[in-house]
């Protein structure tokens, strides 16, 4: 085999490989060995068909398969011999095949950077933190008690209001026709607590038992059934009971309907939930401070093909956003080309700093492991009440979706190993200040 460099720029490669005909001729006759024990042919006995009449008919068949794996094996050592890591697969172009003279292919590839890690131990981190008032408490038990208030049915003639309950029946349909997933009967629905798509309790807000209502909604552009995306559908509605909240008195009993032996019992475990969502808002704000401290001490290119397709990507939620009439107050007063700049150079960061945290990831070793995406992959399914099975199915017939659900598991490890490296001090904050989001 002979491999020949074309071009070298940047991170770009391109190599002209040459396969001698008596490689490509080893293949083709190893091939035809393998077939002459299984094809039949009138006249003669399983295996023993001649070789010279095997190659008379299989040769065309054959040589496909063997084109296929000169280039894939001959690719992947030129590469190795050369110590290339490709960013993406690359590009394969046949110039030329005869059996006579064998093959010569081009290959056209963008390879990783090579990447020096800093020294993590001289990162110095403050991770924002805030104490738990009793207060805070206080209102996560009043949040729990509204949210699980005893329900009773209304016997007055009115309309349904925020706050009830109304049990109803309904088919989704797109196009008039019914999907999947998209049905209920006998469910309990407490209109304003977002729990179907939005939209649908909206239009359920003045309604009386026993009408019928046709509910015209737009699922959401992130929905995770790939095929109901962003798409306008119908839901016939039958309303069929109006219930009211009752008034729930805060004692043991009530900390009982919880697992828990008593009122105490219930505000620690509420003081807990709280302590571990200021423990994650604490650990996500040290998360970007340790990336703007990556970008700042890491400098490297990155493949242009994949600098492309990010910015793409972000360019093309923009002029939806655009197209939609949502603005960000961060780019008030800039002009197209100047929000191109500022997203080509965040599109530049984010793959810069894709390719840090997957190389640290590599060399300490990072995994992630089944238990990890199953966990992820159920907590995404209990956002999604009655349609748990369907998330699932998704998922298991979706290996693109669990290759999403892999990334940020990846990237959150990685993170967690380099900080518990660097210098990480605690600085106290109010929760209002730890709670604020940031911008990108």
């Amino acid at each position: 085999m002979q491999v020949t460099e074309t071009l070298t720029e940047g991170l770009k490669r391109q190599y002209k490989i040459a396969v001698p005909a008596a490689d490509v001729e080893d293949q083709v006759t190893a091939k035809l060995a393998e077939l002459a024990k299984k094809v039949s042919v009138p006249g003669f006995r399983p295996g023993k068909v001649p070789m010279n009449l095997v190659r008379q008919r299989y040769l065309g068949s054959v040589m496909g398969e063997v084109l296929e794996a000169t280039v894939q094996s001959s690719s992947a050592k030129a590469m190795e011999e050369r110590g290339l890591r490709p960013a993406f697969q690359p590009k394969v172009n046949v110039d030329s095949f005869e059996l006579e003279k064998g093959v010569e292919f081009t290959i056209d590839l963008e390879v990783l950077p090579e990447i020096t890690i800093a020294d993590f131990a001289s990162l110095e981190i403050e991770r924002p933190t805030a104490p738990v008032a009793d207060e805070d408490v206080e209102k996560g038990l009043e949040k729990l008690r509204s949210e699980s208030r005893a329900t009773k049915k209304v016997e007055e003639d009115r309309a349904a209001q925020a706050g009830d309950t109304i049990v109803i029946d309904f088919v989704g349909k797109d196009g008039g026709e019914p999907f999947q997933g998209g049905s209920g009967t006998d469910f309990h629905l407490t209109l304003g607590s977002g729990m179907f798509i939005p939209g649908f309790e909206d239009q359920l807000i003045g309604a009386k038992v026993g009408e019928e209502k046709v509910l015209n909604v737009t699922f959401p552009a992130d929905y995770h059934a790939e095929n109901l995306k962003g798409k306008p559908v119908t839901f016939d509605v039958t309303v069929k009971e109006l219930r009211e909240p009752e008034q729930v008195e805060l004692t043991d009993d009530f900390a009982k309907a919880f697992g828990l032996d008593s009122l105490d019992a219930l505000k620690t475990a509420i003081r807990g939930q709280i302590e571990r969502e200021y423990a994650a808002a604490g650990r996500l704000k040290a998360k970007r401070i340790l990336l703007d401290k990556l970008d700042e001490t890491h400098s490297f290119d990155v493949p242009p093909t994949l600098e492309d397709a990010e910015f793409n990507g972000i360019w093309t939620q923009f002029e939806q956003a655009k197209a939609a009439g949502e603005k960000d107050p961060l780019l008030e007063g800039k002009s197209d080309d100047e929000v191109r700049e500022e997203y080509k150079r965040i599109a530049n960061r984010r793959v810069r700093l894709g390719l840090l945290l997957a190389e640290i990831g590599r060399v300490s070793n990072v995994q992630v492991e089944d238990q990890e995406i199953r966990a992820a992959i159920f907590n995404i399914a209990r956002q999604y009440p009655g349609q748990e099975r369907q998330v699932l199915e998704f998922f298991t017939n979706n290996q693109d979706a669990i290759t999403q659900i892999r990334g940020p598991i990846f990237e959150d490890k990685v993170v967690d190993h380099i900080l518990s490296t660097a210098k990480v001090t605690d600085k106290t904050v109010t929760p209002e200040e730890l709670l604020k989001a940031d911008a990108e």
